[in-house]
């Protein structure tokens, strides 16, 4: 079977199917499969999807590698008019001291007109941090000026904080991240809180989780690290879609519930979405997953995958159908 980032290239050099800075697997989205990456590097990645309806279109916010040497990464943005296709429109590039080094895995919101996104700095080990931005066109950010505006405390904590996502919930806007234990071994998920009318300033963030994480790797297959929460909201419950493993471990996708959004309970001993098997697009891993809830009410799981351990990476999705307050992957 032809590896998927073989079929990339193919598709690169057959006429005018993609751009130089996109592609999108055409054999896939006739099928009604999402398959998008990011080629503008000179290789085949794209990871840690953020999706949001934002003027009539939809914005995907992503990874990407600065270059094969430098693992600098950049936020790229993309947008559509159906979910399926694709195409690149801007890349965000560092501002600040706190991005030299690299920032990416973002989480996005849409408040009061404005698209917030929450990230990371990257490249700077434990001392990674969240970071806050906002647009009022979805493509030109203005940063806070009080950046990074979290991390964690605690003596289970390294106080690193990545992979941010975020939800309205009673009031307050929930900040989720993974932060690993003071070893840099385990990586656990935390959650902190800001009044939804705050401008989610530094000083408007309070740490729910003091004492431990909300959750940490327990099952066998989530081995040493719980990270990438997604969050959605199903009548009136949270759901947190996690990718348990480390990277082509495999990575896999869990799921739990909770009602305060602090305590949780995992909702299945074994994953939701599973690695592919072997030949298949993310038999190297299904992970960073993230949560959109559509104006039509319909939920899409988009999330991370490849089969090549690595090498190359694309960002598909599912439709999520609800059965009694359990999620079941279409």
């Amino acid at each position: 079977m032809i590896r998927l980032h073989a079929l990339i290239f193919q598709l690169i050099f057959t006429a005018d199917l993609v751009s130089e800075d996109y592609v999108n697997v055409w054999e896939n989205v006739s099928k009604g499969q999402m398959m998008f990456s990011d080629t503008s590097r000179g290789f085949t990645k794209a990871k840690d999807p953020a999706v949001v309806k934002f003027r009539e279109n939809y914005f995907l916010y992503y990874t990407v590698k600065q270059n094969a040497e430098i693992n600098g990464l950049r936020i790229g943005i993309a947008t559509s008019d159906d979910l399926l296709v694709w195409k690149k429109r801007k890349e965000l590039k560092p501002q600040f001291a706190y991005e030299q080094r690299g920032f990416g895995a973002p989480g996005a919101i849409v408040i009061k007109n404005k698209v917030h996104l929450f990230y990371q700095s990257s490249g700077n080990g434990r001392k990674d941090a969240i970071c806050h931005a906002w647009s009022t066109d979805g493509f030109s950010f203005t940063r806070n000026t009080t950046n990074p505006i979290f991390r964690p405390k605690g003596d289970w904590t390294s106080g690193r904080a990545i992979d941010a996502d975020v939800i309205e919930h009673n009031g307050n806007l929930m900040l989720y991240y993974a932060t690993r234990d003071p070893e840099m071994i385990t990586q656990m998920q935390g959650v902190a809180s800001a009044p939804l009318e705050s401008d989610f300033q530094r000083d408007s963030w309070v740490q729910l989780n003091l004492n431990g994480p909300i959750l940490k790797p327990e099952l066998p297959w989530e081995k040493k690290c719980i990270e990438a929460a997604a969050l959605c909201k199903h009548r009136g419950k949270l759901y947190m879609f996690y990718a348990g493993g480390y990277n082509n471990q495999p990575q896999q996708i869990g799921c739990a519930i909770s009602s305060d959004g602090v305590n949780w309970r995992r909702l299945f001993d074994e994953p939701f979405i599973p690695n592919g098997k072997n030949g298949e697009w993310n038999s190297s891993e299904s992970g960073h997953p993230y949560a959109f809830m559509d104006q039509d009410g319909m939920t899409h799981l988009f999330y991370q995958g490849n089969n090549d351990k690595g090498e190359s990476y694309y960002l598909s999705k599912i439709t999520i159908k609800w059965d009694n307050g359990i999620p079941l992957a279409e």
